[in-house]
């Protein structure tokens, strides 16, 4: 494992052709990108999209073509951004028509069936280089991580395609595929399916928790709220492939939904002692005595609520289920996030930062504890995030893409009405509180200098 801090690099020579095939948000992200960088790109997505794509990238630089074919046929570097779980058929149908010496890669979320499909459907005298950026197509990429897989391939063209690929100005992180897979699961999956339960549960209980007085508090509930509008506004695919496909984000799923069982059953039993003394041991074995890393004031995510009520000031006690069986999860399962911060994404550094607020705060911590035995408040929402998050699981360990989309459609479309305005505000959210973290650092550096004189 090896990361580096990539810069756009002056290029003197664009003569390597890039094809794109799969023009989905993400397609479209690097097939612009790597556009405006002066290579030349070819691309395409399915046959019965190609008059649409022309006519949208008509006068661009971007050269559409008919199909994976002629995309293969022509291209030094084919990249699929195709859904994982079509990774096979898609690679089978074009991988042989790849033009002799190219190099060709993924941009899926599991690398465990892409590289597969690569090995069994394309010619031997074909390199293989991958690549993932840890980001959705709507945000900034300068500063985050992208993965390349060097898995059969020179040195030489594993530069070209770093070449290629520093348009992101993205953080460069050299793995293998078994590796990217282990860490996405670690850094990605319980996070998503923390968010996902909470929009079942809200919807469940027919609420939009924004106009809800007990969520609309502020702080921690703003940033719960923002995220998981922030993934309903994106499709299921995106999802579930990580989820299904990848078998360590399978067991990390099952894992979380066991802690959020436990720990509910827990609440409603009354085992104040049994419970409290759970949530500490997972405290210690997560954070330990380690500092808060990621800066998160209540002044500061006040600012980016959905209700039009203003927060009064008072933090309304909330079990906070889904944060807890978190760490809980994170705890048995013997993972310590920081371990992989090389590849974080930006909902996962949020999410450990809002973990870290709760955790950080004994008072706040034992408020949590306090809530889950003695307060009924969120009871009927905690009961629901449990059937949904045994639900996810359930879908996730039957590996059914088709009841993955029915529930995150479902849930979807509920929220849709406000889902542009929270996507402007958890985008914004989001880059207030990276700078008042990279603001942070900067001045402790400062300090640490000071100290040093």
């Amino acid at each position: 494992m090896s990361t580096t801090d990539t810069l756009p690099i002056p290029l003197t020579n664009h003569d390597a052709t890039v094809g794109i095939i799969g023009m989905g948000d993400m397609g479209r992200l690097y097939a612009r990108k790597i556009s405006e960088a002066g290579w030349k790109v070819t691309a395409c997505d399915r046959p019965d999209k190609f008059e649409a794509l022309k006519a949208e990238f008509q006068g661009s630089s971007i050269t559409v073509l008919e199909n994976g074919h002629l995309v293969s046929r022509c291209s030094d570097y084919i990249i699929y951004s195709v859904e994982a779980e079509n990774i096979d058929a898609v690679v089978k149908l074009y991988g042989p028509s790849t033009k002799m010496g190219a190099i060709v890669g993924g941009q899926t979320s599991c690398k465990a069936p892409e590289i597969a499909a690569f090995e069994k459907h394309l010619p031997q005298d074909v390199e293989i280089v991958s690549c993932h950026s840890l980001h959705g197509p709507k945000v900034d990429s300068r500063g985050q991580p992208l993965v390349i897989i060097s898995h059969r391939a020179s040195a030489s063209s594993t530069a070209l395609i770093t070449r290629i690929l520093s348009c992101f100005a993205s953080k460069t992180v050299y793995l293998s595929a078994l590796e990217h897979d282990r860490i996405t699961a670690d850094t990605q999956a319980v996070t998503h399916a923390a968010f996902l339960s909470m929009g079942t549960a809200w919807h469940a209980n027919a609420q939009f928790p924004w106009e809800v007085e007990r969520y609309n508090a502020g702080g921690v509930e703003n940033v719960k709220i923002n995220i998981m509008m922030r993934i309903y506004s994106n499709k299921w695919h995106v999802y579930a492939g990580l989820a299904i496909l990848n078998p360590a984000a399978r067991d990390q799923i099952r894992a979380y939904a066991e802690s959020v069982t436990e720990l509910f059953k827990l609440m409603i039993s009354h085992k104040t002692e049994e419970f409290r003394q759970r949530i500490l041991k997972g405290r210690e074995a997560v954070f330990g005595g380690r500092k808060r890393e990621v800066l998160l004031r209540d002044d500061i995510l006040d600012q980016y609520s959905l209700s039009a009520r203003l927060p009064n000031g008072q933090r309304r006690p909330n079990s906070h289920l889904s944060l807890l069986a978190m760490v809980d999860c994170w705890w048995k399962l013997g993972i310590v996030p920081y371990e992989h911060m090389i590849c974080e994404t930006p909902l996962f550094r949020l999410w450990l930062g809002v973990v870290e607020y709760i955790y950080s705060d004994v008072t706040l911590l034992e408020e949590c504890i306090r809530t889950a035995m003695e307060d009924d408040t969120f009871r009927m929402d905690d009961l629901e995030f449990t059937f949904a998050a045994r639900g996810w699981s359930d879908a996730v360990s039957f590996g059914d893409f088709e009841g993955y989309r029915k529930r995150f459609e479902k849930v979807q479309t509920y929220f849709a009405p406000r889902v542009a305005e929270a996507t402007r505000l958890g985008n914004e959210m989001i880059a207030k509180i990276f700078e008042k973290t990279r603001e942070e650092g900067a001045s402790n550096e400062d300090a640490k200098g000071d100290s040093s004189l």
